[in-house]
């Protein structure tokens, strides 16, 4: 298992970013000040982008892995990775993700808890209604874990 940093063609990941983010507009908005980093395990498993929020914190904006490839420790290689790396530039590492039964726990067993939220992100901002796991995410939760 090998994770590098990708400066160059983003958008040839956009199928899997896409899996994390479902708007093209939205990932066009971090992806190119994004530090984007993919995890490969004969192949391409999982991708991520990180962004300087400022004041210390430094944000996970999309983080995925192939559907075949989930809940083999993939995604959760890559935060640790992330945080590793990053240790000492910044005091907390965040992610902001829909109220669902499947993302919320999945930051939490990685150490997350929850910070805040914005309301109705998913609907004021998404062309169309987002659902995941038959919820429709209404809300941005942020959860952070100190780094």
């Amino acid at each position: 298992m090998k994770i590098k940093e990708i400066k160059e063609n983003k958008k040839q990941f956009l199928p899997l970013l896409l899996l994390a983010d479902e708007q093209e507009s939205m990932i066009n908005l971090y992806i190119d000040r994004g530090t984007m980093y993919v995890l490969d395990d004969n192949g391409i498993k999982s991708v991520c982008i990180v962004t300087d929020e400022g004041k210390g914190v430094l944000e996970i904006k999309n983080i995925a892995t192939n559907p075949e490839d989930q809940g083999k420790g993939y995604g959760k290689a890559l935060i640790d990775f992330i945080a590793a790396t990053y240790t000492g530039k910044y005091s907390i590492l965040q992610v902001g993700t829909g109220d669902s039964p499947l993302t919320i726990p999945f930051y939490e067993k990685c150490g997350f808890i929850r910070s805040h939220r914005i309301k109705n992100f998913f609907t004021d901002n998404y062309d169309h209604p987002i659902y995941e796991a038959g919820t429709l995410l209404k809300d941005m939760i942020y959860l952070q874990k100190k780094n």
